[in-house]
């Protein structure tokens, strides 16, 4: 029988809710009365494409439901990526939330995707007594809070649920404020995607499965750079001598036209196949069986190695860390990982041995004042020097005054000015001499 009150489970996308369902399955959400499910669609135009609560299979994800409630709507005209309450309007928006979503005084609790970014912070904000369950959806999500936090916000969170996406790598999210980290076991993960899986028809088995990403979206890269490195993943799946590719766009991409991939399978003769409604990429591995998984730092290529066992490569990542801005951005962690754990285009080992170590060094270099802690740690991991160049910046190491910065002797170099007004004028002279 279950316990009294409303569990609201606030989900961005399918592959979330998939998330949420396995943590359920898995007993690691107490028991509620009502278990509500409410859609964010955090995508650029929601309109501009069909509701991702309605793709094949989610019909049995609405199974674990009693009720399915959509936030655009709630919030309507504002976008849910961009908006949150003001605090003097909160208890107006929760008694009329409360009214419209039919919840009365129920004790309500909340599972979340990461909290410091919205919409989760929206609600979280909203419904601002309620207890917290965050479920970590990927490699991003293993590196530091984004921003300081609000400890009226980081307080409530009970527990942080992962899947162990890099075995025994336990993620950082929200640990300034103590919140323990549990492993979703991949056997309730796959069970779910199992589920949804049996709603996919027509796929290609036994290919290679080029895992497109939302870098664009996310400002790492434009749309027309992430078309081409998806275009560069199918060259690189022929190269593995593949001649059928399946090409799974994001759906949060604005590059789901996939033209870059189409033009580069044709150019190599290659068949390329790209599925007609968007599902978790976790779905195709139970429905088509791949051979290889190509892509970049997505939490797909994550999971295809570590819970299906599936041969993966990554694709661009050094080419990203190199222009990734600003440098505490979030995609920083993932890249990282996907380097240090995942082999490249040519099957090469992973070359980090210390994980703990790194990301330690990661978020705290991201995020020093949110891990303050973890100095000592970073110190001790970059003194080892056993880090690739393209992870940490010389720049932040030497502001943070870590190791691998400028020598301590020559520190003064980059706040003189007179070396400043140097440099200028050498770029000048080289420019004028460019043309």
């Amino acid at each position: 029988m279950r316990a009294a009150g409303t569990r609201i489970f606030c989900a961005s996308s399918p592959s979330a809710v998939v998330l949420m369902a396995a943590a359920i399955e898995a007993g690691l959400l107490p028991e509620a009365g009502r278990r509500v499910l409410l859609v964010c669609d955090d995508r650029p135009v929601p309109e501009a494409a069909p509701p991702w609560d309605e793709v094949p299979g989610f019909a049995r994800l609405r199974a674990r439901f009693d009720a399915v409630l959509s936030w655009n709507e709630a919030i309507r005209p504002f976008h849910p990526a961009a908006w949150t309450p003001r605090t003097e309007d909160v208890p107006l928006l929760e008694r009329h939330l409360r009214r419209l979503w039919g919840l009365g005084d129920d004790r309500v609790e909340l599972v979340l995707g990461a909290p410091d970014a919205p919409p989760a912070q929206a609600v979280a904000r909203v419904f601002h007594g309620a207890p917290l369950h965050v479920c970590a959806g990927g490699p991003a999500d293993h590196g530091p809070t984004r921003g300081k936090l609000d400890p009226l916000l980081g307080t409530r969170v009970r527990q942080v649920l992962h899947l162990d996406l890099i075995p025994g790598l336990t993620p950082l999210l929200l640990g300034e404020f103590g919140a323990p980290a549990r492993v979703i076991p991949a056997d309730a993960f796959r069970a779910v995607t199992g589920e949804v899986a049996s709603a996919v028809t027509g796929m290609t088995e036994g290919a290679a499965l080029v895992v497109g990403g939302r870098l664009s979206a996310l400002g790492v890269t434009s749309a027309g750079e992430e078309d081409a490195l998806h275009a560069e993943m199918v060259r690189t799946a022929a190269g593995r001598g593949h001649d059928r590719v399946v090409f799974a766009p994001h759906p949060a991409s604005p590059s789901r036209h996939a033209a870059g991939p189409r033009a580069e399978a044709a150019r190599l003769g290659v068949d390329l196949t790209v599925p007609d409604t968007p599902v978790p990429v976790e779905a195709l591995y139970e429905a088509s069986r791949p051979a290889l998984v190509v892509g970049c730092s997505s939490a797909a290529l994550f999971t295809a190695s570590a819970l299906y066992g599936v041969p993966v490569a990554r694709v661009g990542t050094e080419r990203l860390l190199d222009r990734l801005t600003p440098y505490h951005h979030p995609q920083r962690t993932a890249l990282v990982l996907a380097e240090a754990v995942l082999p490249g285009t040519e099957g090469d080992a992973p070359v980090a041995d210390d994980l703990d170590g790194l990301l330690a060094a990661l978020a705290f270099t991201m995020r020093p004042r949110v891990r303050p802690s973890l100095r000592a740690d970073t110190e001790r991991y970059l003194a080892a020097g056993t880090w690739e160049r393209q992870w940490f910046t010389r720049r932040r190491l030497t502001a943070l005054g870590l190791p691998g910065g400028v020598p301590g002797r020559l520190a003064f170099l980059p706040r003189s000015q007179a070396v400043r007004r140097v440099v200028r004028r050498a770029r000048a002279v080289r420019k004028a001499v460019g043309r």
